[in-house]
């Protein structure tokens, strides 16, 4: 049964070596990453998931110790997926490659390597942006069921629509769409998440959606109380931090 989430954006830029001169400006967001992974230490969970956006070949699933890189952002830094477990520096080199971490897998690595963590096995799903509401849904059910005491690292961004110089420039529906996001991650909104409209979070090239429904089949009937921690659009591009416990 899920009995904690931690909501998080998943820009390279989070991770400080790649913001460079920049970092500052994300360090409010940081610091609300760090607090949301604090609230699944204390969730005693007996697995932790990282969920987040990936192309089709690097869906995993990531076992504990997986490598990601920073290397494609201009910046000699490698990660981790959790702990490397023992034994697992034996892999093969054909195995590594294999299970390079996704982008958005990579910064959450990196979120639970600055909060140390140690609280639980650690395991990586990435999930794609096309993948339809109901299935989701049912995967996220499915990563509930599979321990006694589930907690999800959720990654994931809202639309990069919010400004002129966005990625995806200015759409006027885009307020309107991270509204709505933030009201449901803060508020655990369960039936909310799970309507969020898949064609419209495509063209907002809102990248965490799938990752949010998932949680959504997670959570159903587990009764979890959320808070939102952070929310802003640097950039352009809306940002979430919440913790359901």
């Amino acid at each position: 049964m899920l009995v904690a989430a931690a909501v998080c954006p998943c820009p390279p830029v989070l991770v400080p070596e790649v913001a460079a001169g920049a970092a500052p400006e994300l360090d409010a967001a940081r610091a609300a990453c760090s607090d949301a992974i604090a609230v699944l230490a204390a969730a005693r969970p007996d697995l932790l998931v990282v969920i987040g956006p990936a192309e089709e070949s690097g869906r995993g699933p990531h076992p504990q110790g997986a490598r990601g890189s920073f290397r494609g952002f201009g910046v000699d830094v490698d990660v981790r997926l959790g702990p490397v477990p023992p034994g697992g520096e034996a892999e093969t080199a054909s195995d590594a490659v294999r299970r390079e971490l996704p982008p958005s897998l990579a910064v959450g690595g990196r979120l639970l390597e600055r909060a140390r963590w140690s609280a639980a096995p650690v395991e990586g799903l990435g999930v794609g942006e096309p993948l339809e509401a109901e299935r989701c849904i049912q995967v996220g059910g499915g990563i509930g069921a599979r321990a006694d005491r589930v907690a999800l690292l959720v990654m994931g961004d809202a639309s990069a629509c919010r400004t002129l110089k966005a990625p995806g420039y200015l759409d006027e529906r885009a307020a309107g769409f991270d509204a709505e996001v933030g009201r449901a991650l803060g508020g655990a909104d369960v039936e909310a998440l799970k309507a969020l409209d898949v064609g419209l979070a495509y063209e907002l090239k809102a990248a965490g959606r799938a990752s949010w429904q998932v949680l959504a089949g997670a959570a159903d009937g587990a009764g979890l109380s959320g808070e939102l921690l952070y929310e802003d659009a640097p950039y352009g591009v809306g940002y979430v931090v919440a913790a359901w416990s």
